[in-house]
């Protein structure tokens, strides 16, 4: 019985490791698995050590107050995976948190062969990493084809496999009925799956639910939230006495009310990706601590947060960041854009044009067959 461990940080990775892991549990039955993951893997039956939340941190003050608390963690990541001795140690994202595990297991036991999906983005930042993974991973999935020339200059082994959650899936009947309320249009909004990520939002989006509320009478807003999360938003939506609001976690619900909406707002993050993919028209907000604001200012080498934008090296998606994200900016920035269909249609069209150079027909299976590879070599 060949082994996979597979170690992820937060709930994003745990999705995309989850698209990679069904395709290979299709194709084999000879693998015994176990993870760091959240609902995702859980679902296919994989048991995670400790719950994902313990190593989810957002923001660089937060992680140097928790770094002895990381620490730990890491420490008792890298003690299991070598009690569990597998072949492959397959880490997805998250790398100030995965990479430091994969690096000591390394170290510990030269044989676990080491594959990375998702790469640093050193495009945005730190570009020196690149020499350092070269000395404990094996290889690389590349989500994006302009990441490949990177890992290439340094001689490390790197596939583009395209984006799991841009691949073509089979549409299924799901009755959204009880999402929709009066026949209203719907609306997605993402608050992020991290909790801190919505203590910080939440209050904003609020606040612009009821300006828009004062404008469109027509209008059910849907909040799309992890299972962890999904009750406390629903609390929250139930003080506030928001009533043309819901919140949603099933992952299939979730999709089917994002292609019937009219309009997104998203935190920025890979789901900006799924919600272009849709062809839904959006805007990008992101708001964190001031300091952790002007660190990540003084490191990053991009215009743009949001991969679209930045493939584009254009804000073809609005980006409300910081003192732009608030209620008001965010309301009249969509008023805005719902009021002018040609910047609607402006928007999906270039949208599309940049997310077609991210989709490849089959990037689960290449992915799949890529561990399948270090499995029998």
């Amino acid at each position: 019985m060949k082994k996979i461990f597979i170690l992820t940080g937060e709930p994003s990775g745990d999705k995309l490791a989850s698209k990679v892991i069904y395709e290979l549990k299709n194709s084999r039955s000879d693998v015994e698995y176990l993870s760091v993951g959240g609902e995702h893997l859980k679902a296919l039956g994989i048991k995670s050590i400790f719950k994902l939340k313990e190593v989810t941190y957002l923001g660089f003050t937060r992680v140097l107050l928790n770094i002895f608390k990381i620490k730990s963690k890491i420490n008792e990541t890298v003690k299991e995976i070598l009690k569990f001795k597998p072949d492959i140690l397959f880490s997805v994202d998250s790398p100030d948190f995965t990479l430091r595990v994969v690096k000591e297991v390394k170290k510990r036991d030269p044989r676990i062969k080491t594959i990375h999906f998702v790469a640093p983005q050193v495009w945005v930042w730190r570009e020196y990493r690149v020499k350092k993974l070269k000395s404990f991973l094996d290889h690389i999935l590349l989500l994006f084809p302009f990441e490949k020339k990177f890992f290439d200059k340094e001689k490390i082994e790197s596939t583009f496999i395209g984006h799991p959650l841009l691949e073509e899936k089979s549409k299924s009947k799901v009755d959204i009925s009880q999402v929709i309320k009066d026949n209203k249009k719907l609306f997605s909004i993402y608050p992020g799956s991290r909790l801190s990520e919505i203590n910080i939002l939440m209050p904003i989006l609020f606040e612009f639910v009821k300006k828009m509320n004062y404008k469109h009478r027509d209008l059910f807003f849907v909040f799309h939230s992890t299972a962890e999360h999904v009750q406390l938003i629903q609390n929250l939506l139930l003080k506030e006495g928001l009533k043309n609001c819901g919140a949603i976690a099933d992952e299939k619900i979730k999709t089917h009310v994002l292609q019937s909406s009219i309009f997104a707002v998203a935190k920025s993050g890979t789901i900006s990706l799924e919600i272009c993919n849709a062809k839904i028209p959006s805007v990008i907000i992101y708001k964190m601590g001031a300091i952790n604001f002007f660190i990540l200012k003084m490191l990053v080498k991009v215009r743009f947060a949001n991969i679209i934008n930045i493939a584009a090296n254009e804000e073809i998606i609005p980006e409300l960041l910081q003192s732009n994200c608030n209620s008001t900016k965010i309301f009249e920035t969509v008023d805005k854009l719902l009021s002018d269909k040609i910047k609607l249609e402006n928007q999906l069209t270039k949208t599309q044009l940049i997310i077609r150079n991210f989709k490849t027909k089959r990037s689960t299976e290449t992915a799949s067959s890529v561990l399948t590879h270090f499995l029998e070599s």
